[in-house]
């Protein structure tokens, strides 16, 4: 096993991909919401627009930073060499080349919900004159599987890549990462434990407890010397 393959937040954000077909089913369900009002090339443009453009840009340009969940975030001084270098793998061609190819599969999946959308018109969410309703339902819905898409292809691709490969990548810089990657607002010390790789600490020893005064390590209690070392002469005589 890769050494990296240890971090949980690499698993957290990979597994995000099971949530894609939940987030499409509900796109599905929002784009078959009544008739269409605008030409039907304009209202798949204006969903995949909105659906795919936060999410690309911000894989491009500013990656999601994966050391977090949900709003909760670790603070970027807190993360060891190798979490650091897990960073720079983000910043990469490769992944950026793989956002693109993933926004591109999506906009076509977008299309093919779009076509059988009129087959879930029985079970639309709201009732057909609320066709702006089923939109936004339907952005929403696209924008979220864009995410998870995303970010869990970007992991994917940093958990393939050989452990050499890896081993020669570079830390990313501790002062840059707040200015280059999308971070939660809540940030703490630590959110998830360490599974590997984490030594336990020894309890340091209390100075009281080595000093002159605890007389317990130093300087140890002398026996009692008032305790008789030989038997009475009375017993000896019975």
């Amino acid at each position: 096993m890769r050494s990296f393959w240890s971090d949980p937040f690499l698993w957290i954000h990979l597994s995000g991909v099971a949530t894609v077909p939940i987030f499409l089913g509900l796109c599905l369900l929002g784009l078959a919401v009544g008739s269409p009002m605008l030409p039907v090339w304009l209202e798949v443009f204006l969903v995949a627009v909105a659906g795919i453009a936060p999410v690309l840009w911000m894989q491009l340009f500013r990656p999601f930073y994966i050391f977090s969940i949900l709003v909760v975030a670790v603070k970027p001084q807190n993360l060891t060499p190798s979490q650091q270098q897990i960073l720079t793998r983000f910043k990469t061609k490769l992944n950026q080349g793989l956002a693109l190819f993933v926004a591109v599969l999506l906009a076509v999946i977008l299309w093919q919900l779009y076509r059988l959308a009129p087959l879930a018109a029985g079970v639309a969410p709201f009732p057909p004159s609320w066709r702006w309703a089923g939109l936004l339902l339907a952005v929403a819905a696209f924008l979220a599987s864009n995410l998870f898409l995303q970010v869990s292809a970007g992991v994917m691709a940093v958990l393939l890549m050989p452990e050499s490969e890896f081993a020669a990548t570079k830390p990313y810089v501790l002062e840059e990462i707040r200015h280059d990657f999308t971070i939660a607002p809540w940030q703490v010390d630590r959110l998830l434990p360490t599974f590997a790789g984490e030594t336990t600490a020894t309890a340091a020893v209390p100075a009281e407890s080595i000093g002159p005064a605890s007389g317990s390590l130093v300087n140890p209690k002398p026996a009692d010397t008032n305790l008789p070392t030989s038997l009475p002469e009375q017993s000896l005589e019975k």
